[in-house]
């Protein structure tokens, strides 16, 4: 019996965990190498990072729902009912960006993942190296107030966003903090950064849950209550985090998550 519940409190503990650390800048997948580090938790797996994972794009769906809705309306207006005025037409554009920039994570994923995952492995200190690097990013654009809007993006800013997307297939570069690194450098405006990061988390994350699905279905029978205590906790704390990275944004204290990153990484290469 406490084997069985300290099993639900595990998974529980580290779906909250990865719901909290999936939207803000500070890298979902290098703090949970930490954790099990640091506690000796056994890894669960791809199907149990993919389920949370999946989570987290519910509550992106949830923050984003007026977004998304105006994108499927405006992008089948656009096709199909030959409707062009100047807003169904930017919104047509920003869905063609989103598609492109998901491109680089998912070539250079399929091409390079095992490679990466072999060079960069389970290493804490190695996160830390990488935490420090996405603290410098932060730092660097903690002042930027960019001027352009959805309508001013370009095919190069999404390919140039798309990339920074893919260097976070390394543990400890925060896949938000180089989607807004890179937007933010390109001067877009802090809603249109925040926003074109998370849309474009939206396929990615879709992808990987289709390809992996049957393996999420084939989850043995005695972890369907652990997995579903994750995944609600998932969705949860992704939520609640991704509204507070927002804020954070909006009142300009993107230096503390840059402060933070320094002193974790830190700490993960002197004692981890």
């Amino acid at each position: 019996m406490l084997d069985q519940l300290w099993t639900l409190i595990q998974y529980l503990f580290l779906g909250i965990f990865q719901g909290f650390t999936e939207p803000i800048p500070i890298s979902s997948s290098g703090h949970l190498i930490m954790v099990k580090d640091l506690f000796n938790i056994i890894g669960q797996g791809l199907t149990f990072e993919v389920l949370v994972n999946f989570g987290s794009l519910l509550a992106v769906f949830i923050v984003y729902r007026n977004d998304l809705a105006r994108l499927i309306v405006s992008g089948f207006g656009f096709l199909f009912q030959k409707k062009r005025d100047d807003a169904t037409t930017r919104d047509f554009r920003f869905i063609i960006y989103l598609i492109i920039g998901t491109i680089p994570a998912g070539v250079i994923g399929v091409l390079y993942g095992d490679a990466i995952e072999g060079t960069f492995g389970e290493s804490a200190s190695m996160v830390g190296i990488t935490l420090i690097v996405t603290g410098i990013a932060l730092w660097v654009i903690r002042n930027l107030r960019g001027s352009r809007g959805d309508g001013d993006m370009t095919i190069k800013d999404a390919l140039i966003i798309g990339l920074a997307q893919s260097v976070a297939l390394i543990p400890g570069i925060s896949r938000s903090g180089a989607t807004v690194v890179a937007a933010m450098l390109l001067g877009l405006k802090q809603t249109t950064a925040l926003r074109f990061s998370f849309l474009l988390y939206v396929p990615v994350s879709l992808g990987t849950v289709i390809l992996k699905g049957e393996a999420i279905m084939n989850t043995p029978s005695n972890l369907y209550i652990p997995y579903v205590l994750a995944f609600l906790g998932s969705i949860v704390a992704s939520y609640f985090a991704l509204k507070w990275f927002i804020n954070v944004m909006k009142n300009n204290n993107l230096k503390y998550f840059a402060f933070y990153c320094f002193i974790v990484g830190a700490l993960a290469i002197l004692f981890l």
